[in-house]
Formats: structure tokens, C-alpha cells, sequence
């Protein structure tokens, strides 16, 4: 049965980007709409006056406890499910949605269907991808939840849709118990945000509840055994097919790559003798072998809905990634200085560092728990040099001097922004014609930046600086 919301009293934990909209959508719903937030700084208070103008009620720096009479929370994503106020909520027997899982129950029964993508590394270039394909397609669609156009907008706004290329974070699916999705994708899965998730089970377990339900395609990694295994355990709708994707040649019922054509063995007739080409490897931008991959997920879905091979190729044409994701900066003295300040774990620098055969590697910032050993060895034959910055580069080196002892390394010992015009410098003194200068840091950046947009920022006014 459908959720009631007039009358009912919905807390919203969270002010930001999802808990105002969240508390704006229940309140014009009839909802009495309680928000807490545990900070209350200036921003939380501009927000508070914002929804109590409205008549919203609104609790600042209070988020633990569980308001009296509550029926219902609604959750930003990164509220951590051991928070005293779930703990409550548990014990009272009240639901706890996330903004997703709220976004999904207001469709509307004719609103378009959703092709989902999570992963540990890739979601927001597969989602684009994905979205670029649909609309090469004809189809009017958007890239929504962590990115692009808010689902909640997306669900309950006057634009109509025929389908929706959705992004979704752990987190997110962690509070989506009724997500029931067209078709999805897990690219991927590493360690990541374990703190949150308590440990790589739970973490793994939140990943897969997007196959739940699924009705036409669950899109998996070959390459990644653990995407399989989620596959194998969801409890789809029947006639629902496990979908492969590979860089290498494809066995039936998977998308993969020959001799430098993507091709598809799932969604076509005979599949046991026949192949469709799709694009070729030239088509993916850049095409280096992990956003060849993602580009094979993103083709999956949306042959799963049943977009035809041209809209494949020429969707991945149109498409241009976000800034920071392998951007090539600027060639300067026969040296290519490439910008992934987005890998900000050891799963997407281990795939950046794959694509370039020799490397002058900058590396460093807050390793979040992170061990480098793996990946480190996983590398070294194509390290030229490392230069290593931030709060636990420590962790780098001594990962270097165990795997990776004759590769010259540089130590900055400082954390301040301007450390990346020295890391810049000191990387070309390292670095030979027909080498890349990477900068890929495995870390997270707010020891020395403000997010990895800015720190991928001052790298590449450091290698103009270069230039000039």
C-alpha cells in the first residue's frame, strides 16, 4: 500500500542537499515535518529559517534524538545507521527511507523507469555515459541521483521522462529497501567507506541490494568475481538476466571488446553464434581500460532497454567527462601531465596508473585507513618516479621502499596548497619524453585542499605554469 504522508509526522534527518528538498516535498504533501541537524552553523541556520518559514519545524544541533511521535524518518545518506536516533527509531518501530527510497515511493505509476549504476569507482562517468547513449537514442532522459538533476525533482517535477540513468551510492541503497529497478549495474567493488558500513560485507551487501527486484538485466563485471556473486544472491523478477562485461573477447550473454571494437553477445538474436559491433575502443573518451569498462556497463543498460547500436556509438561520441577523471592537462617537453585528482582510493588509482606504461606519480593526502602495499606492487614496473605530498604520504613511501625500491621518490614535507607547484616541478625533473606525469593520489584531499576539484585545480595551473 501506498504511503500516507498527510498528517503524519515525518522527521528528516539532515539539513543540505538532500534534506531540504526531502522536508519541503513532505511538508506540500501534508506531512507535519520535523528536521534535525546535528550542526548549527550559518549555513544550518539559513536553511532553518528557509523551511520554518514555510512552517517546518526545525531542531539544530540535536540530530540523536528521535523526536516525540515521530511515524517516519527520512534520512540524508550519510548518516551513519549506528546513530542514536536510528537506534531510537529501531527500537520504536519507526521506517527509516533515505531520500532515494522516498524519491521511488512518489513515482507517479506511469513515471519512466530507472536503469541503475553503483560501484566503489566509475558510477558518475557510467551514468553520463549512459544518459549520453539514451539521448543519442531519442529518449528524453536525465543522470540523476548523486549527480546531475535531484530524483526527488525528477520524480515529482512537470518534465516527463522515458527513462532515467540513475546514480547510487552505498549509502543511498542502504536506506532504499524498495528500490526495484529496470536494470543495474554493479562496476565494481573495493574497499571503501568501511567505517560507515562497519565492515567489506555489509559494504558489499548495500551494493547489491540495487539487483533486487530487478526486472530485465543485472550488469556485472567479469573481471571482478564479487559483482558476479551479488548477481547470484539478488532475488530478481523472473526472466531477469545476468549481463557480463569484459575487456576481453565476450562469451555469450556479455558486451566486451575485439580487436578494438566494442561488441555485444547478450542482446541479440542467436547469441551463442552472433555478435553485434557497438563503437569502437576509439569512440570511449579516454579510452583507457577502465573507462573502456565503464563504457561497456553503460552500453548493457542501455541495450537492456533497447537502444539500438548506432545510439551506442554515437552516444559515447557526444560524451566528454568531468573535469579531474585521467583529464590530459598539457604536453610539455615531450612529457603528457595528466589530471585524476578524483582517485581518491586505491581501486581508481590502481586503474589510472594501468593506462600509461611509464609514470611520474604524485600521490598523497588522507588515506582514510588505506594500506598502499598492493597497489604499490600492483605498479611499479611502470613508475618512472613518485613525488609525494599530504598528511599520510608516510604510508606511500614506505609502501615504495618495501615494493618499488628503485624507484626515485621525492618527499614534500609539506601540506600547504602551494606544495603542488613543487610536486609539478620536481615531477618533470624526473620525468623523460614519452613519460606521463599522473597525478593520482589514492587519498582523499582535505588535508591540503578544500575536494579533489580544487587539489586537480592547482595541478594543472602548476603544469600551465610549466608552459609557459
Amino acid at each position: 500500500m501506498p504511503f500516507e504522508f498527510q498528517g503524519k509526522h515525518v522527521t528528516v534527518a539532515g539539513l543540505g542537499v538532500s534534506g531540504v528538498p526531502a522536508a519541503k516535498v513532505l511538508h506540500g504533501l501534508g506531512a507535519r515535518v520535523t528536521v534535525v541537524n546535528d550542526g548549527a552553523d550559518e549555513r544550518a541556520r539559513a536553511q532553518a529559517a528557509e523551511l520554518e518559514a514555510l512552517g517546518i519545524t526545525v531542531r539544530l544541533g540535536d540530530g540523536d534524538t528521535l523526536p516525540d511521535g515521530t511515524e517516519l524518518i527520512v534520512t540524508a545518506p550519510g548518516w551513519k545507521p549506528t546513530k542514536p536516533l536510528f537506534t531510537a527509531a529501531g527500537q520504536a518501530g519507526v521506517p527509516v527511507w533515505g531520500d532515494v527510497e522516498l524519491a521511488w515511493r512518489l513515482r507517479r505509476p506511469d513515471s519512466a523507469p530507472w536503469l541503475a549504476v553503483t560501484g566503489t569507482n566509475g558510477k558518475t562517468t557510467t551514468v553520463q555515459m549512459l544518459a549520453s547513449i539514451l539521448k543519442a537514442a531519442g529518449l528524453r532522459t536525465a543522470a540523476v541521483g548523486n549527480i546531475g538533476v535531484s530524483l526527488l525533482d525528477a520524480v515529482t517535477g512537470d518534465e516527463e521522462y522515458d527513462v532515467l540513468a540513475v546514480e547510487l551510492s552505498s549509502y543511498q541503497l542502504h536506506w532504499a529497501p524498495s528500490l526495484r529497478a529496470h536494470s543495474a549495474a554493479v562496476l565494481n567493488l573495493a574497499p571503501d567507506h568501511l567505517d560507515w558500513h562497519g565492515s567489506m560485507e555489509a559494504y558489499a551487501a548495500d551494493k547489491g541490494r540495487i539487483y533486487e527486484g530487478n526486472h530485465i538485466a543485472c550488469v556485472y563485471n567479469v573481471a571482478d568475481k564479487a559483482t558476479e556473486d551479488l548477481v547470484r544472491e539478488a532475488d530478481v523478477e523472473e526472466g531477469c538476466r545476468a549481463i557480463g562485461f569484459t575487456l576481453g573477447s565476450p562469451a555469450p550473454s556479455q558486451l566486451g571488446v575485439v580487436d578494438g571494437i566494442l561488441v555485444d553477445r547478450a542482446f541479440v538474436e542467436n547469441r551463442h553464434k552472433n555478435a553485434q559491433e557497438l563503437a569502437e575502443v576509439s569512440d570511449v573518451n579516454p579510452p583507457a581500460p577502465h573507462n573502456i569498462a565503464n563504457a561497456l556497463a553503460a552500453a548493457a543498460l542501455a541495450r537492456a532497454f533497447g537502444v539500438p547500436a548506432a545510439a551506442v556509438r554515437d552516444g559515447l561520441r557526444a560524451f566528454t567527462p568531468d573535469a579531474h577523471r585521467i583529464a590530459h592537462v598539457a604536453d610539455v617537453d615531450g612529457v603528457a601531465y595528466v589530471d585524476d585528482s578524483k582517485a581518491t582510493n586505491t581501486h581508481a588509482t590502481e586503474a589510472s596508473l594501468a593506462a600509461y606504461e611509464s609514470i611520474v606519480w604524485i600521490a598523497g593526502g588522507l588515506a582514510k585507513g588505506a594500506t598502499f602495499d598492493e597497489l604499490v606492487a600492483g605498479a611499479a614496473k611502470r613508475l618512472r618516479g613518485a613525488v609525494l605530498i599530504g598528511a599520510d604520504r608516510a604510508l606511500i613511501r614506505e609502501a615504495l621502499a618495501r615494493h618499488a625500491p628503485e624507484v626515485p621518490v621525492v618527499d614534500l614535507d609539506r601540506t600547504d596548497t602551494g606544495a603542488m607547484l613543487q610536486a609539478v616541478q620536481e615531477a618533470r625533473r624526473l620525468a623523460r619524453p614519452g613519460d606521463t606525469v599522473l597525478l593520482a593520489p589514492a587519498c582523499a584531499s582535505m588535508d591540503m585542499f578544500t575536494n579533489y576539484n580544487q587539489r586537480g585545480d592547482a595541478f594543472a595551473r602548476a603544469v600551465r605554469e610549466l608552459g609557459a
